[in-house]
């Protein structure tokens, strides 16, 4: 029986998926499992920290910490090799960031819904917005629709699970708005690709979260290494 209280937050330990945790208790969700995963990342033990902290802010029902080291052993992305570099922020290109993980989110989408069959959880949100599916594949609002559809062929006939992005038409200056609305404590939240503290504030992660910010006339609360005028 799928409970419709109940849902899977895929928790990267970042601003947008602990926005997404809040929204969905905004909707009905009272009971939120947060399913964390480390696959190699740079940042790794930072956004575990961020995750499991978003765990107890949102009395989460659990917490389920993953090992995915096959996508760094794939590799293909910055985040996860050695030897290809983190680039700076270029917020107007339209070309595939190399911070991108090849299909990382049907990867992670996959235990997030086998996890919600499990626990009988009605949902599945994930943090996705447009900023991000204008240089991700993987995080388009087809591709979320169409694994809706694979979720509805691929489990048990009474399970009903919806994969909910709350965002994925929405700026990073939508999401900071609406989590500060609904009190998302995003000092416990981290978005730098290349380093645990303080962030370095060149990267897109940190380029895309200071514009947010500056824009909702808000000081990001994270420490950075680098932090451009605008945003102080």
């Amino acid at each position: 029986m799928t409970h419709d209280d109940r849902a899977v937050v895929l928790a990267s330990g970042g601003m947008d998926s602990a926005t997404a945790a809040y929204e969905a208790q905004s909707r009905g969700y009272d009971d939120l499992y947060l399913l964390h995963t480390s696959y190699g990342q740079n940042t790794e033990q930072r956004e575990f920290e961020c995750a499991r902290a978003l765990a107890d802010h949102v009395d989460a029902a659990d917490f389920c910490h993953v090992e995915t080291s096959h996508l760094q052993q794939i590799g293909g992305s910055s985040l996860t090799d050695d030897e290809m570099a983190v680039a700076d922020a270029d917020t107007e290109s339209d070309e595939i960031p190399s911070s991108y993980v090849p299909f990382r989110n049907a990867n992670l989408l996959s235990m997030a819904v086998s996890y919600a069959e499990t626990n009988d959880c009605g949902a599945v949100f994930v943090g996705a917005h447009s900023e991000d599916f204008s240089g991700y594949p993987d995080c388009r609002p087809a591709f979320f629709e169409a694994f809706e559809r694979v979720v509805d062929v691929g489990t048990k006939p009474e399970t009903d699970i919806g994969i909910e992005a709350p965002f994925v038409e929405d700026s990073k200056t939508d999401i900071a708005e609406r989590g500060l609305e609904l009190g998302v404590p995003y000092a416990d939240t981290w978005s730098c690709y290349r380093s645990d503290e303080p962030a370095c504030g060149t990267c897109d992660a940190c380029a895309f979260r200071l514009e947010a910010f500056q824009r909702v006339g808000e000081r990001d609360p994270i420490p950075y290494a680098e932090r451009p005028e605008y945003a102080d």
